[in-house]
């Protein structure tokens, strides 16, 4: 048992006069009322000596009890109080030290159930920073990751182009890939922190009225060049006059990003179609492609930051972009979801409420 500190010791002497006082005041009143009781009913007369021979073994007995009492109680602090707060003080310790794999059992016992809460809370709290350290650690492991590449391509163009008898093509050609690595690395600066912003509730939706079927033809004719070069088929079924209350520079944003992966991963030749219904109270967008497919554990992570299933085509994106798409849709309190089949196509829905 561990030893008594100058503070134990006082408690223990606090509760000892608490139950002193208590029961020699509760034997007192019940031995006097039992006494005259007896000397009423049996004419009996109590002599001094009687007297104080019988106060001294009350006092004796009082001291006795009141003695066991408070061993008692000291023992069930220690047990229901003591022990309970020690073991939740020093997880709470550990935790500080950055130990999040710290749980604490809990403890048995109708006196415990007070501290059971505290227990859970702590051992729900300890989960969720688990969590974010996890996410912390990946986050920055997979930026440190993406930014490499772009990096080295710089680093490597940067070198080739120092040579004095690089010809006029080639010293254009390798320009053009330090401009499109430091491009894919601005970008993905601009995502880091667009995300980052979304996720922290940083930006607050400036939300208006306005026709949906209008900013998708818009967005979708921003790569007019792309489909032309690659003669891709572009196929619309839009809806008159759906109008949304949304934020539409947000709103954009995931018409652009779901636009840029059905035509990054459709090959010549193929399709795109994009479609605009109503559902009862939604607006409901489609935006199919006939290109590679996507297997369904891939189809699971396609939302997770820097989840990138193709990657052969991972030179033209970061992994952020349906990222976005998602945290946008949820500030939206809108739906989104995915089919797909390898060899088939993709096909993205999103549903938001209509006005």
């Amino acid at each position: 048992m561990k030893k008594l500190t100058f503070r134990t010791v006082l408690r223990m002497i606090s509760s000892f006069m608490i139950f002193f006082l208590t029961i020699g005041f509760a034997v007192s009143c019940c031995m006097m009322l039992f006494l005259n009781v007896i000397a009423e009913t049996m004419g009996l007369e109590f002599t001094a000596e009687n007297i104080a021979a019988a106060a001294k073994i009350t006092l004796v007995n009082v001291l006795i009890i009141t003695a066991i009492f408070t061993w008692i109680d000291y023992i069930r602090r220690r047990m229901t109080v003591d022990r309970p707060v020690r073991i939740i003080t020093e997880a709470a310790e550990k935790i500080m030290k950055g130990d999040l794999s710290v749980r604490i059992k809990p403890m048995q016992g109708a006196a415990t159930e007070g501290f059971n809460r505290i227990i859970t809370a702590v051992n729900s709290m300890t989960e969720e920073l688990s969590g974010i350290e996890t996410l912390r650690t990946d986050f920055i492991s997979n930026v440190s990751h993406e930014m490499k590449t772009p990096l080295a391509v710089m680093q490597n163009y940067g070198t080739l182009l120092q040579s004095p008898e690089l010809s006029d093509e080639k010293r254009i050609e390798y320009a053009k890939g330090v401009t499109d690595a430091s491009r894919r690395l601005a970008d993905m600066m601009t995502n880091i922190l667009k995300l980052n912003r979304l996720e922290n509730q940083t930006i607050f939706p400036q939300k208006a009225v306005f026709d949906l079927g209008e900013q998708l033809c818009e967005s979708l004719l921003q790569y007019e060049s792309i489909w032309e070069k690659s003669d891709i088929e572009i196929e619309t079924e839009i809806e008159d006059d759906v109008k949304v209350e949304a934020d539409a520079e947000l709103l954009s944003l995931v018409w652009n990003n779901l636009f840029s992966n059905a035509f990054k991963f459709t090959g010549e030749g193929g399709k795109v179609r994009v479609s605009l219904t109503t559902d009862g109270h939604y607006a409901v967008v489609s935006v199919s492609d006939t290109g590679c497919g996507m297997t369904p554990e891939v189809g699971a992570h396609i939302f997770e930051k820097f989840y990138q299933g193709d990657t052969s085509r991972a030179t033209q994106g970061n992994g952020l972009g349906l990222a976005l798409v998602k945290r946008v849709v949820d500030i939206m309190q809108g739906e989104i979801g995915v089919e797909s089949a390898v060899g088939k196509g993709t096909t993205f829905t999103v549903k938001i409420e209509k006005v």
